[in-house]
């Protein structure tokens, strides 16, 4: 009598679990599609789903290699490191069934994030679409805008053999390759406004309590919970309001368009982003509907997440030697609401010059760069429009740190300062060929003595130093270069690349 129910229990089991199997069938990633480019130089993980147990295949260019589908039905191969080749071959993965992948190519592989100056394009740029007609072999895969609140397996988007909409990421992609003559693909992944908080995964709250408090808040708001999955069940879309509002919150980001692209072989991440994170003082910050703007990390914080979430990323894609390339915040406004009567060293107007310092904290890791961009920007737009720069130096960096070429890839950056009689020399490293763009002095210098009273430095070059004096002031001791929202530069080495900002004190910015 008591094997009766038992048996009918393992008859149900064994039933379902027939039916999970026929039910999955053989699928890779959406990553792996026609058009895709694979990373050269690195092995390359593929993988996907199939029915539990089932014996998958991977064959391209030469290379054979099988595994078993997990209990889950999920499964990973990984490919030995290849060379280049324009050439189109087939990917074909077999289990049950087969796919054949189309057009696929070897070449560099870029993943390119952020908010809205990531997602800036290439359309209102008319400098960069102008090379839209002489592109060729760039490939993208732009991935969907959405959310989710849990971390996704699969990513929403396919590889095209056309260039990416990123006017940043456009322009790197085509100065890189027309350096290398190589394929190269970039995955495109960013929305406007969107924090560092949004695109960070769930476990950096056990590193950081702040973020751990805004994880606890939005799992116990279900308000927003309920709002955010109406809008995403909507079969039209959601609406201006209703994506300003998802795009805005922590976590959910990096569930949907992130988590599922790693670990797709890349040679690194570029990330444009900061303005989210970026805040004046003095009572003037920015107000949401949901507030969520005084719950990100500040500016001076900023730098610390930003590293510890580039170990996260290199542990989630298996490389510690993944490169980061950080784009560094433009020009904008000159003080609080762009009051030009503000002085332009005071904390009030100097948030994206703190911004900009915190951001050269990533300099402290290995494989990271940061593109220099303190002669760009608009004073009074948020969004300028001078992207192109930005692209052909983001090549240079990565031609010189990624792909080991000769390149002057920086301009000049601090070495050291002396003190000489009543002034400072100020000593730089990339200075070869020191110069000043418009052939006058150098501009975007400040000094102070001890009491940290600051003037502007009457500037003279000395070969490949700048020496610096105020008649207001008989010992300086401290030097700022370039530290305001929007300063006015001039300095360049030989390779017309800026000098970089900074300051040699220490003080540190307090509410007004």
């Amino acid at each position: 009598m008591t094997k009766k129910p038992f048996i009918l229990v393992q008859l149900v089991f064994l039933l379902f679990y027939i039916s999970v199997a026929h039910s999955q069938e053989l699928k890779p990633s959406n990553l792996f599609c026609d058009n895709m480019v694979l990373q050269r130089g690195m092995e390359v993980p593929v993988w996907g789903v199939a029915a539990p147990k089932e014996r998958i295949t991977v064959k391209f260019a030469g290379q054979t290699t099988s595994t078993k589908a997990g209990k889950d039905g999920k499964w990973m191969v990984e490919l030995e490191p290849m060379q280049a080749s324009k050439i189109p071959r087939e990917m074909t993965i077999s289990g049950k069934t087969e796919i054949v992948l189309s057009n696929v190519v070897v070449g560099e592989v870029w993943i390119c994030s952020g908010q809205s100056n990531m997602q800036f394009s290439v359309d209102n740029v008319p400098e960069t679409k102008a090379l839209l007609a002489s592109s060729k072999n760039i490939r993208s895969f732009e991935v969907k805008r959405t959310v989710s609140f849990k971390e996704e397996d699969n990513v929403s988007g396919k590889w095209a053999d056309v260039p990416p909409s990123s006017a940043v990421a456009f322009g790197f992609a085509y100065f890189l390759e027309k350096s290398v003559d190589i394929p190269i693909g970039i995955i495109h992944a960013s929305w406007g406004s969107s924090s560092l908080e949004a695109w960070m995964p769930r476990d950096m709250s056990n590193e950081f309590p702040y973020f751990k408090a805004i994880i606890e808040d939005l799992d116990a708001d279900t308000v927003t919970r309920n709002r955010i999955n109406s809008a995403l069940s909507g079969d039209e879309g959601w609406s201006t309001k209703e994506d300003i509002f998802m795009r805005r919150q922590p976590n959910i980001l990096y569930n949907a368009m992130m988590k599922p692209i790693a670990p797709y072989a890349s040679r690194g991440l570029v990330w444009y982003q900061g303005e989210r994170n970026t805040r004046y003082f003095s009572g003037v910050p920015e107000v949401t509907e949901d507030n969520w703007y005084h719950r990100v990390i500040g500016m001076h914080e900023y730098g610390d997440v930003l590293k510890s979430w580039i170990q996260r990323y290199r542990k989630e894609w298996k490389n510690n030697k993944m490169h980061f390339s950080i784009v560094m915040l433009p020009g904008y406004g000159k003080g609080t609401n762009n009051n030009p009567d503000i002085d332009p060293t005071s904390p009030t107007a100097m948030s994206w010059a703190w911004m900009r310092e915190s951001q050269m904290k990533v300099l402290e890791l290995p494989y990271t760069t940061v593109v220099n961009t303190i002669d760009l920007g608009d004073e009074k737009n948020v969004h300028p429009k001078d992207k192109l720069p930005i692209g052909v130096r983001l090549a240079l960096q990565a031609e010189k740190e990624t792909l080991n070429k000769d390149v002057v890839a920086e301009g000049p950056i601090l070495d050291e300062v002396k003190a000489q009689n009543n002034a400072l020399v100020v000593y730089f490293k990339n200075a070869h060929g020191l110069k000043t763009i418009d052939g006058k002095a150098p501009t975007g210098f400040w000094i102070a003595d001890g009491s940290m009273q600051w003037e502007v430095a009457e500037t003279e070059l000395e070969g490949e130093t700048v020496v610096l004096s105020n008649d207001k002031i008989k010992k300086p001791l401290f030097v700022r270069y370039a530290f305001a929202g929007k300063p006015e530069v001039n300095l360049v080495n030989g390779a017309d690349l800026p000098a970089y900002p900074f300051r040699t004190d220490n003080e540190i910015p307090t509410d007004e």
